[in-house]
Parts: structure tokens; sequence; C-alpha cells
């Protein structure tokens, strides 16, 4: 089998993990949350901690791998990720749990980008997007079994044994990269910039934590407001130091490359309401609709398969349509499904709801794999590792934004309404308020070239382009 095939596939495996782990969470938060005597509002914290930790530790997670190699990086990571894994499942109190989250996200934080970085790197760019979708179609097996599954384990066993499936799946992804993976690093790696780490990750986690403990979970408000004040503050004094030191551990001077940073804005709008779903989805059908787990979760795994269908077309789909008119009116249409799931309600017959899952998940996977590559298509190779650290930092802390407001605006409206317990009618403005935010992104992307992405997407309009003119065709919203 060819390298192109072989790695995206063993890559896979550690999204399949840590897919599988996300999906399989999100189904069962209702248990776990009245296992540990918390409000299910509050098990936020454990969606939000790991993927603040994510954020604070992907940066780093370039120049590891350029300094120590990516396969041995690869592997470590995946340990963590296990030994995370074994820390939720003994966990017996709500922050306990949390830091649980916070310490598998430190593997996440090194498995994926580390992962997605070889493949940048040992392809060419004219495979990539075939290469991404090879990569996410197997790790998609992770989201369409996970809930079921999750489900199926917190309805008939205990929610603790969920954990357990990331043991014999890291230990296979381990012996894989191994095999195969090549020990790819960079020569003269400069030293680690500490102070932007501290920086950074300090500010991004204040920040977030701030957002995410808003209301009365936790911490006191006032810890909340002070939390994002200093947070704020921690980021803004990263961003004067990024621009004195040669070598910041968040290269922000890659958002001057247009492609890159349409990328990276629009995307975070896109994903602030796409990771509210995970929060508020299974909520809403278990807490609102009176199902149970198992049931929750036969519904949502099937947007998950939508997204894998969409994977297998979505080169035909760039090369008729091109990046720019795609990721414009996708970003629209996408939104549109997200908030149309606010307004399912405890009659709505099972199969409209499977329906609009699965076109939704259909749209939402297509502007993801777009995303992905775009935002690579004009970064150079020796700053591949600094992009893949920046455009995860983005992507995370947008997901982290996402439930934190869904959040947010569920437990607004739960007391406006003197809800003491969260009822069907509390989910539809925290649906309609993310999927408004996701339509944003819809604005930024027409920012973008006629011809971006041209020797990615190989679209049509731009084999026609005239070289003296420098014009489009108009095939391309030119």
């Amino acid at each position: 089998m060819r390298q192109t095939h072989l790695v995206p596939l063993i890559i896979a495996t550690a999204l399949f993990m840590e897919n599988t782990d996300s999906t399989v969470i999100a189904t069962s938060l209702p248990a776990i949350a009245a296992d540990l005597g918390e409000d299910p509002i509050a098990l936020k914290l454990a969606l939000t901690s790991y993927l603040v930790s994510l954020a604070i530790f992907i940066p780093v997670s370039g120049w590891m791998a350029d300094r120590f190699g990516a396969r041995t990086v690869f592997r470590a990571a995946i340990g963590v990720f296990m030994a995370g894994s074994l820390a939720c499942a003994s966990a017996d109190s709500l922050a306990g749990f949390v830091l649980a989250r916070f310490f598998q996200g430190m593997g996440g934080a090194m498995m994926v980008p580390v992962g997605r970085l070889v493949l940048l790197r040992s392809v060419p760019k004219s495979e990539i997007v075939q290469a991404l979708a090879t990569l996410t179609i197997p790790a998609l097996i992770g989201p369409v079994v996970g809930p079921p599954l999750g489900g199926f384990i917190t309805t008939y066993f205990d929610w603790r044994w969920i954990f357990f499936i990331n043991i014999p799946i890291g230990i296979l992804g381990i012996v894989l990269s191994t095999l195969y993976i090549p020990n790819i690093r960079e020569e003269d790696v400069p030293r680690l910039d500490v102070a932007g780490f501290l920086m950074s990750g300090l500010g991004l986690a204040l920040l977030m934590l701030g957002l995410a403990t808003g209301g009365r979970h936790l911490i006191p408000a006032e810890v909340s407001v002070g939390c994002v004040l200093v947070g704020i503050g921690l980021l803004a004094a990263y961003i004067r130091h990024a621009r004195r030191v040669p070598a910041p551990v968040i290269k922000l001077s890659l958002l001057k490359i247009p492609t890159f940073r349409i990328s990276v804005t629009g995307g975070f709008l896109f994903r602030v309401g796409v990771g509210a779903i995970p929060f508020l989805l299974p909520l809403m059908l278990q807490l609102g609709f009176g199902l149970n787990p198992l049931q929750s979760g036969a519904l949502t795994f099937i947007a998950a398969v939508g997204a894998i269908f969409t994977k297998a077309i979505a080169r035909w789909v760039l090369q008729r349509i091109g990046f720019r008119r795609l990721l414009t009116w996708n970003a629209f249409i996408g939104a549109a499904f997200l908030g149309l799931q606010g307004l399912f309600e405890p009659t709505t017959p099972y199969w409209l709801i499977l329906l609009v899952l699965f076109v939704g998940g259909c749209f939402r996977s297509l502007q993801f794999t777009s995303l992905n590559a775009i935002g690579y298509a004009d970064v150079t190779n020796r700053e591949m590792s600094y992009a893949t650290s920046l455009s995860g930092v983005a992507q995370q802390l947008s997901l982290s934004v996402g439930v934190a407001l869904g959040a947010l605006v569920l437990e607004t409206t739960a007391s406006l309404k003197g809800d003491a317990v969260l009822a069907a009618g509390d989910f539809a403005p925290a649906f309609l308020v993310v999927a408004a935010v996701a339509a944003l992104s819809g604005f930024i992307f027409p920012r973008l070239a006629p011809d971006a992405g041209a020797e990615m997407s190989g679209h049509q309009a731009v084999k026609a382009k005239t070289p003296s003119s420098g014009m489009g065709t108009g095939l391309d919203g030119s």
C-alpha cells in the first residue's frame, strides 16, 4: 500500500480513539452528572477542560515533533491519552473528573496535531485533500459507533467502562506507528519559547475557565470574571511578546497569509456553532425528551454517517465548485441545519430527526474538509508545524467557546423561565444562538481569491484562467 494511504490510516487510529472518546462522553453526560451528584450543565466543564488542555499544549506539539521526532512524540501522546482515560474512569467528583479530562487533553494535544503534521509533510500538496479524506473516513467511524456504544454501556452497565475502550485502540496505535510512521524531525530547531508558552497557556486556560464557569458551578462568579480579565491580559501580553521574539510558540505572523487567515477566522466562527452540539443535543434528547442514553446515541450517531458519506466525495465537489464558493454557501447551509435541531420537540418523528442530523452532518463534514485543506494551501513545508499548531489552538478554542456559549444560553433560558430542571423548551434559544454565530462565517469566506487553493481542488474555473488578465472566468463567483 502506498505511503499516502498507509500513513493516514495509521494516524486515523489516534483520531478514532479521540473521536470515539468525545462522542461516548457526550452521550453519557447526564448519567455522569447524576452519578457525581452534579447539575448536568456543570458537566460542560468536563468538555471545556479537555478542549482548553488541547489549546494550551497544541502550540508546543509542533516544536516537540521537530525536536524529538514525530513518531516519538506521537507514541508518547497516545500513552498519556490512555493514562488520562484511566484517570477519568476512577474519578469520584466533578473536580477530579475535570482534572482527569485536562490530563487526557495533554495527550490529545500531541497526538492528533503531530499525526496531521506527519501527513502534511509526507504527501504532495496535490494529494492533500484526498489524504485528509483518507485520514478522516476511518476516524469518523468513532462518532458512528461512539454514541450507541456509549449509550449501551451507560444504560446497561456503568459509564466508567466507556473509558476502557481507549486502551486496546491506543495499544494498536502505538504498535502501528512504531512499525510504519517515519520519525520526521527538523534540523536546527530553535529554542522553545518558554515565556510565550506560559503566557499563552495561562491566558487561554484562565480565559476559558472564566467563560466555562460562568453561572453557579464550581467557583464564585467574581472569580470567573477575574479569570476572564487576567486571561485577556495575558493573551494581550503574548501578542506583544510574539512580535519581539524570532521563534514564538504561536506564530501569529502566519495570519498574514490570506488563505490561512480566512481559514482560521472563518473556521473559528463556524466551529463555535458546531462545538455546542455534542453538549446540547444529548442533554435535550435525554433530559428534555426523556430518552435513555442508548436511545439518544441511536439517534445522534447518524450525523457521523453523513460525514463519512461526504468525505468520499469532497474532492469531486471541490473540483466543480472551488473553495471560495463552497465555503461561503456551505457555511449558511450548515448553520441552518444547526438551528433546525433547536426546533425538535418530544413529538418530532424519529425519522425526521435522523434526516436533519444526517444531512447536517454531510454539510458540516464538507465544510471541515475544505477548511482543513485551504488553510495549508500557501504554507511552506518549513512553516507547517507552526501552522498546524496555530490552527489547532483556534479550533479547540472555538469548540470550547461553543460549549460555554451554548451552556450559558441554556442556563439563562432555564433561569428566566424559572425551571428547576431542564425542560425541552429551554434548548431552542441555545441552538439558535450558536447557529447564528456559525452563520457569521459565511461573510468571511468571500474574501478568498477566486483561485484560492487551485492546486488542491483542481477547480475547472482556475484551469480556464487567462494568463494575461489574471482574472477568473466567473465560474467560481468572481
